[in-house]
């Protein structure tokens, strides 16, 4: 069985996660006593499985991920101006990775840079709140308050018995959220320590972080607070009535028409099972929302498997050369319950699916996983370290050398990188 691990506190917990062959394990485990004896080798660290699902045609799935790298503005002239406008045609952008989250909107952008994606977080040009899963995303501000009241009880259904083994009762989280609302009310905008001060002056229990946390997300869920600015490397949270000047009035049917549409337009080809993934609501309720669209989804079926488009879809006839570092939990793959199409190169797509404890984010070569990459700063400068886990051609390492140069701009900062060899799949 798959072991993914994570290194804490000097121990490896090993959690069975997926089938591989012998091989596979033999490699993984030695990965993990380098990553705990500090030694270094020279064999990929991914393993593969055994039993990855192959039912559909290869040239199949690399349509659909071409598609789709289009369709996210990862490719192609659709470009967008500013960052609010990136948030506002992709729905929701899941941001639990902060940093992360605003490369992702970087890349669909015409060439912002960090200080421009932090400046316009900071005017509220774009939100970060608990909205669709129990997670951060990006959001515009006038589809908050609509997103919240659909996908909402979803949210709070799943906090609900977490709730009670914290101890939080309807009692104790009406008067945390009162207190919070008279704080913010009063003094502005508050970062999560000050709001804990708060909690406690008013006599609130608040041991722990996860006590905290839910009062938090049940505030942000029912639409009271959201992201204020950065207030340097800390967050803040304010009152929505303060970040939200005009909201759409949507309701009801209305809001999952619109929700629905704003899915497809930006993730096509895609499934009901992948909507229902993405917005937290159920197949049936997303199911309808397809239905309600009429004529602005067609139906595209790919070896028996139906998949929702809209009219002006079409599959590229010919997939650009392209190379993308994505971040962690970025919408080209996160956005999909069937992640599949962007595993064709490797065999497999555990790189997006917890399959691997040692990367951080993922490597793209023309819509396709190839390896991971991590950020880290070393003299001054930031280092880019990657694991490929595949060789690259002379052409590919020379779109992946954009793709850093464009990130190198992002950063402002000189570009450090290990890892990267033309002939060799690794080198330190």
């Amino acid at each position: 069985m798959y072991r993914q691990c994570r290194i804490e506190k000097g121990r490896v917990r090993h959690t069975a996660r997926r089938c591989l062959n012998r091989r596979a394990v033999e490699i993984l485990d030695e990965r993990i006593a380098v990553a705990t004896s500090g030694k270094k080798v020279s064999r990929p660290i991914l393993p593969v499985p055994r039993n990855f699902s192959r039912r559909m045609p290869s040239s199949d799935q690399r349509r659909i991920a071409a598609a789709r790298l289009e369709r996210q503005f990862l490719v192609g002239e659709s470009r967008h101006r500013n960052a609010a406008d990136v948030v506002r045609a992709l729905g929701a952008v899941q941001s639990q990775d902060f940093a992360g989250a605003k490369w992702a909107l970087a890349m669909r952008s015409d060439g912002l840079d960090a200080t421009a994606i932090d400046a316009a977080f900071d005017r509220g040009d774009f939100l970060r709140t608990h909205v669709l899963r129990p997670t951060w995303h990006f959001v515009a501000p006038e589809d908050l308050r609509w997103m919240q009241a659909l996908t909402g009880h979803r949210v709070a259904r799943i906090m609900a018995s977490y709730n009670v083994k914290l101890g939080l009762t309807p009692t104790v989280l009406r008067r945390s959220l009162d207190v919070i609302g008279k704080s913010l009310a009063e003094q502005g905008p508050l970062t999560r320590t000050q709001l804990k001060a708060e909690l406690e002056r008013a006599r609130i229990n608040n041991e722990g972080t996860q006590r905290l946390a839910h009062l938090v997300m049940q505030a942000e869920v029912e639409a009271l607070i959201c992201s204020g600015p950065q207030r340097g490397k800390q967050s803040t949270y304010a009152l929505v009535d303060e970040r939200v000047t005009k909201s759409r009035a949507l309701e009801g049917d209305e809001a999952l028409h619109e929700l629905t549409v704003r899915y497809f337009a930006s993730r096509a080809p895609a499934t009901a099972h992948d909507f229902s993934w993405w917005s937290g609501l159920t197949v049936a309720e997303c199911t309808r929302g397809i239905v309600m669209t009429g004529k602005q989804l067609q139906q595209v079926k790919l070896n028996e498997k139906r998949y929702f488009v809209p009219p002006d879809f079409e599959f590229p006839s010919k997939a650009s050369a392209s190379a993308h570092l994505l971040p962690n939990y970025d919408e080209y793959f996160i956005g999909f319950r069937d992640r599949s199409a962007i595993g064709q190169r490797l065999g497999h797509s555990a790189l997006v699916t917890g399959g691997n404890f040692l990367i951080a984010h993922v490597v793209a070569i023309d819509g396709q996983l190839v390896g991971g990459w991590r950020r880290g700063f070393e003299k001054g400068k930031t280092l880019l370290r990657f694991e490929l886990v595949v060789k690259l051609n002379r052409k590919e390492h020379s779109t992946l050398k954009r793709a850093i140069d464009r990130f190198a701009e992002y950063t402002g900062s000189p570009i450090l990188i290990s890892g990267l060899d033309r002939d060799n799949r690794y080198s330190r």
